[in-house]
């Protein structure tokens, strides 16, 4: 049951590298502090981070047959996003089917369930990030749906929305925002680098920021 065909079509593969290359925190900063999946995420991977239009598949309640079916559909490039109606410590993925998203050349999974074989996932390299690491496994019996918006920490995506993940957790970007928000994203990053050499000569944000002038004024 799918919909859109290649999520990443559209999308800007120098634009997502710009936002990987950002990090979560630039770019929900960058997009006006939107778009935060507010989980606590499990990264698999360490040391990982990733950018990529989202494949979206929302399975059936504790059920992992649509993201078998997902992985025939999955491009170069996305980052395939499981869902299922309510969030559990249900194993979604694992070595097997993490092998498949690696050879279709996905630039990552986030998974709002759990995953297990971590070990064999770490040694494959592809970069997860999930909600539990547990071993209790999903049932086959519930088709799913493919390329439909999901939620993941209380934020909703669409199939072709970027999605941001890295060791401080994941934020979504609209797909008609990416070049808007990898723009601002940029520009906070040279701002940053200024401050960041001033600090460094030993300057302090109370007053870099103007605080301490406006405490002043205020008594």
């Amino acid at each position: 049951m799918s919909g859109i065909g290649d999520a990443a079509a559209g999308v800007d593969p120098a634009l997502c590298q710009t936002l990987a290359a950002a990090g979560v925190a630039t770019v929900y900063e960058a997009s006006g502090r939107r778009g935060l999946i507010d989980a606590d995420l499990v990264q698999i991977v360490p040391g990982t981070r990733v950018a990529g239009a989202a494949r979206t598949v929302l399975c059936g309640q504790d059920d992992n047959r649509a993201v078998h079916e997902a992985m025939t559909l999955l491009r170069p490039g996305e980052v395939l996003v499981l869902t299922m109606p309510e969030p559990a410590p249900v194993a979604l993925i694992g070595e097997l089917l993490a092998t498949q998203a690696k050879v279709a050349g996905a630039a990552g999974v986030l998974v709002d369930a759990a995953v297990r074989d971590v070990a064999e996932l770490r040694e494959l390299g592809l970069p997860v990030w999930a909600r539990w690491r547990r071993v209790r496994g999903a049932t086959k019996r519930v088709r799913g749906s493919l390329d439909v918006p999901v939620r993941v920490g209380g934020t909703t995506l669409g199939p072709g929305d970027v999605v941001v993940l890295d060791a401080d957790g994941g934020v979504v970007v609209a797909r008609d925002r990416v070049a808007d928000v990898a723009a601002s994203a940029t520009a906070r990053i040279e701002r940053e680098s200024g401050l960041r050499a001033r600090l460094a000569a030993g300057a302090h944000s109370y007053d870099l920021h103007g605080m301490r002038a406006e405490d002043e004024s205020a008594g």
